[in-house]
């Protein structure tokens, strides 16, 4: 049930570092005033403009309020009731567990919103006999596994820890804008005179900071990390204690970078040989120092290498285990909840449980479901998620949706994906129904609670689980024990709670977040790694077997190079970096951020703009063999000439899906989306 008027601990559950801590104020019934949490330390600054749009997202006129049915042979929809809904649906998978078997529906659920009772799909399919499902993940898989092949564990220094650094490397991220929260600690260090060095074909807000600016070609990172390591041993800046006591494979990897001059890296990344030298010398003689990696970086079919390449340059100037030093990635001190689809569950199953088939790549998603047999697929449902535009290779995602004899979407929205649908079920908002949530930035678990009733007829996904077994035949029991009623939610959540974090409790979620019982400031504390040699590993003979890649970091172009293709047709790398205005593809539906970002801008450098006499404000045509898009055009004097941005998260409705552009493919190791490696030609319209 829903809080009474008051104010209220909740948090914010979107796919982003802050996870913030949030107060909530309802009157009469509806949100008034959302406030920044004091109790979450990495967030008590305030709230993002995505945050602070939550009150328009819940009362938004184009919120889905009721069921819709589509209206066969257009692309319109009608109003249906509940019972209607569910009635079809279940009808359709009645007849395609008969005619197909369980396994011919495709259950694909993202990232749109987190929290324990997301994983009541799974116990609900299950229940129906089974499904079909995805491997992968979109947004980090190859920094994860790099980082745990290395380290042996994603978790990273508190982030108030940054505070403490001399020396802060914001590697391909540009946290002024997709982490805001991060740079109040990157502020505090600067003013204590730590030096900052950014890494980024485009000069961003961040870059504005630092003291040292190089742009990269893009995918040529991991080129400027092994010429670093060579200036290292080179000019004597490696921790020879550290190494010898703490390091797997330091011998080998620096036989390797012997022959990585700054030269060699500055011709292959196009960047001065001396701001390689510099970020050497910062990084050799100025501890502490800690890199933050970006994800946009590990989007490329050379980067689980590239990743593991920058990590080599930590473990040998000793910079892990301490206060100011260390990887910021990925913090999964809060993943403790078992049973899961967890960030780390990449892999296929070696053997399937002969219920869930786990054989769809999310980084392949079109071609994959298109390819799918035995038994084909028939059916889908969607949830917490948008691939159409969000997932590589659009045209190949919208083919295998319209391949599909029937469609169910669950959203607040029609997005690309809900406007494909047969039927479209309203989702709640984070408001609606409590959750536990943890986050990977920080280690709070944090409550949000529910405070508002859902409006019109919205459902939470739980009870239209219930619902739609009641109409399967499920047996009640069966049910119970596997999905929560309404009004047993907080009891399921403190169960889970003690089953997993014993000492946290819901009643102290309420109050504020709660940091995980074994947490502390600095990871890596005791110089114990969980490592098959119990050392950090710069060797590592789990990636020659998992990824069949080298056992040490190395270089290699990516699969889409201007360098290695050398083709005149498309000779622009396409950037598709975040924006503080969404979240991927959610929140560009509001008005207030419309108004602040009203249609897709593709940003050129003057450059590249003066070969194609093209000027600020006019419509370009931005295209490969994949698609084309139509878009205004910026100019922008801080981006690498070369290189053409374009922010991700627009719509097809909105004319700027960029992954229309984009290719099927995997990155080298961890089964991400290499959809940032990208060549694009641009001309005016």
């Amino acid at each position: 049930m829903p809080a009474p008027d008051g104010t209220f601990t909740s948090a914010c559950p979107r796919n982003c570092y802050s996870t913030c801590g949030l107060r909530v104020t309802v009157s009469g019934g509806r949100l008034r005033r959302l406030e920044p949490h004091a109790g979450n330390a990495a967030t008590p600054q305030g709230i993002c403009l995505k945050g602070l749009s939550y009150i328009d997202r819940v009362y938004a006129p184009d919120r889905l309020l009721h069921p819709l049915a589509r209206i066969a042979g257009t692309p319109e929809f009608r109003r249906i009731s509940w019972d209607d809904a569910l009635d079809t649906i279940a009808t359709r998978l009645v007849a395609l567990r008969r005619d197909y078997g369980p396994q011919s529906l495709l259950y694909y659920s993202s990232s749109g919103t987190k929290g324990l009772l997301n994983g009541v799909g799974d116990r609900f399919w299950r229940l129906f006999g089974g499904y079909t499902t995805t491997y992968g993940d979109l947004c980090w898989p190859a920094g994860l596994e790099a980082t745990r092949l290395t380290l042996g564990a994603n978790e990273h220094n508190a982030p108030w820890d940054l505070a403490n650094a001399r020396v802060i490397v914001l590697w391909g991220k540009n946290a002024a804008e997709t982490n805001i929260h991060q740079m109040a600690f990157v502020d505090q260090a600067l003013a204590r005179g730590a030096s900052l060095v950014v890494i980024d074909p485009r000069r961003t807000e961040t870059a504005e900071r630092a003291a040292l600016h190089l742009q990269p070609r893009p995918g040529t990172d991991a080129a400027i990390a092994l010429a670093v390591a060579h200036v290292l041993a080179a000019r004597g800046w490696i921790d020879e204690t550290f190494v010898a006591q703490h390091v797997h494979g330091a011998g080998a990897f620096r036989e390797r970078v012997a022959s990585c001059s700054p030269a060699w890296a500055a011709a292959i990344a196009d960047v001065p040989e001396a701001q390689i030298v510099r970020l050497a010398e910062l990084i050799g003689t100025q501890p502490p120092v800690t890199i933050c990696a970006g994800f946009g970086m590990q989007r490329y079919t050379n980067s689980g290498q590239t990743m593991r390449a920058m990590l080599a340059l930590l473990a040998l100037t000793g910079n892990i285990g301490k206060p100011g030093a260390g990887w910021i990635f990925a913090n999964l001190r809060t993943q403790v909840f078992g049973g899961e689809k967890d960030p780390l569950a990449f892999y296929p199953p070696a053997t399937p449980d002969g219920v869930v088939r786990v054989s769809i790549s999310t980084a392949m998603l079109g071609p994959h479901m298109l390819a799918t047999q035995d038994p084909p697929l028939k059916m889908s449902w969607v949830e917490r998620g948008n691939p159409i535009p969000q997932n590589p290779d659009t045209s190949a995602v919208v083919r295998a949706f319209r391949a599909l004899d029937f469609r169910v979407v669950v959203d607040e929205v029609l997005t690309d994906t809900a406007r494909e649908a047969d039927i479209v079920l309203p989702a709640k908002t984070f408001f609606e129904q409590s959750d536990v949530i943890g986050a990977y930035w920080h280690d709070y678990l944090q409550l949000r609670q529910q405070v508002i009733e859902p409006p019109g007829e919205v459902k939470p996904e739980s009870e239209i689980y219930r619902l739609l077994a009641a109409r399967l035949g499920i047996a009640q029991a069966e049910i119970d024990a596997a999905i929560p009623a309404e009004d047993a939610i907080e009891r399921w959540l403190e169960a889970r709670l003690q089953a997993s974090v014993p000492g946290i409790t819901l009643e102290a979620l309420r109050e504020g977040p709660v940091r995980v019982a074994s947490s502390g400031d600095i990871a890596f504390a005791d110089l114990q790694f969980p490592t098959p040699s119990g050392r950090i590993e710069i060797w590592s003979d789990e990636a020659a077997a998992r990824w069949t890649t080298d056992p040490l970091p190395g270089f290699v172009e990516p699969v889409e190079s201007t360098r290695e293709r050398r083709t005149p047709r498309f000779p622009l790398n396409l950037l598709t970096p975040n924006t503080k205005h969404r979240i991927h593809s959610q929140f560009g539906n509001l008005a207030t951020m419309r108004a602040l970002e009203p249609h897709p801008v593709i940003a050129l450098s003057p450059a590249d703009a003066r070969a194609r006499r093209i000027t600020g404000g006019d419509m370009v045509r931005v295209f490969n063999d994949r698609g084309t898009l139509s878009v205004r055009c910026r100019i922008d004097d801080g981006l690498k000439p070369g290189c053409v941005s374009l922010h991700n998260g627009w719509w097809l409705a909105d004319g700027g899906a960029v992954n229309v552009l984009s290719a099927a493919r995997e990155t080298d190791m961890g089964f991400g989306a290499a959809f940032h490696e990208n060549l694009v030609q641009v001309e005016r319209a």
